[in-house]
């Protein structure tokens, strides 16, 4: 299956979370939002890539001191030098915060090598110095503990569960303000051409709303006259 297209990654940039997740659950998909995360960082602009995945088991003492990362081959260490550019790395942490998924040297790496986005269902220890970088990051909150205390990594690029959200590698990832939604693989292409649709509707939607119009027969649109007004817009408005 071909990858996600610059044409699809360029338009789902121009629509948000509010809007995909409208257009997911027509197609019956309710559970595609990463549950309780935030941006480390407000205003960083929209987050668009194909997921790359890390997943994490609680820990067990004897396998994680702290030693374990001088071996290369650490699966999380590995991630990191693993994900592809342009991908988001998502990590399930099993929505526990009490360790961190990841810090800043790791999360400055995945920005140097071109990644898109960090997302995480736990926390980052150094939140304030990832909340700096040119990548957006999100997380539950902030969590200073190594991740070794509670989290072991253990498999790389794999199917995993992210605030209750099912992520297969690949599916394309969309972080804005209010969160991040996972659109499958195979249907980015039409949710983006539709997700682009719907927001020119709800742009104009906004404008008669600021006039005065009432959202009857707006908004959904029930009223010919309303999709006849739209119609004017779009060509007023090279939309």
């Amino acid at each position: 299956m071909p990858g996600l297209s610059a044409e699809t990654r360029d338009k789902l940039k121009t629509v948000s979370t509010a809007t995909l997740m409208t257009a997911l659950f027509k197609r019956g998909l309710r559970n595609q939002m990463i549950q309780d995360v935030r941006p480390l960082k407000a205003g960083g602009g929209t987050m668009v890539g194909e997921a790359f995945t890390l997943r994490y088991m609680p820990a067990r003492e004897d396998l994680n001191p702290i030693t374990v990362f001088r071996d290369r081959a650490h699966p999380q260490r590995k991630a990191v030098e693993e994900c592809p550019p342009g991908a988001v790395f998502v990590i399930d942490s099993r929505k526990d915060a009490r360790a961190a998924s990841a810090g800043s040297i790791l999360a400055t790496r995945l920005m140097v090598r071109g990644c898109a986005g960090l997302v995480t269902d736990g926390g980052f220890r150094d939140a304030d110095e990832i909340a700096r970088l040119d990548m957006p990051s999100y997380h539950v909150r902030p969590s200073a503990p190594t991740n070794l205390t509670h989290h072991q990594a253990i498999d790389i690029n794999v199917p995993i569960g992210c605030g209750d959200a099912p992520v297969f590698p690949g599916d394309v990832i969309v972080g804005d303000g209010d969160g991040v939604a996972v659109i499958p693989a195979h249907l980015a292409d039409e949710i983006a051409e539709e997700a682009v649709e719907m927001t020119a509707y709800e742009d104009f939607v906004t404008e008669e709303v600021r006039k005065g119009r009432s959202i009857l027969g707006l908004y959904p649109a029930t009223d010919a006259q309303s999709l006849a007004d739209f119609a004017a817009w779009r060509q007023q408005n090279g939309r």
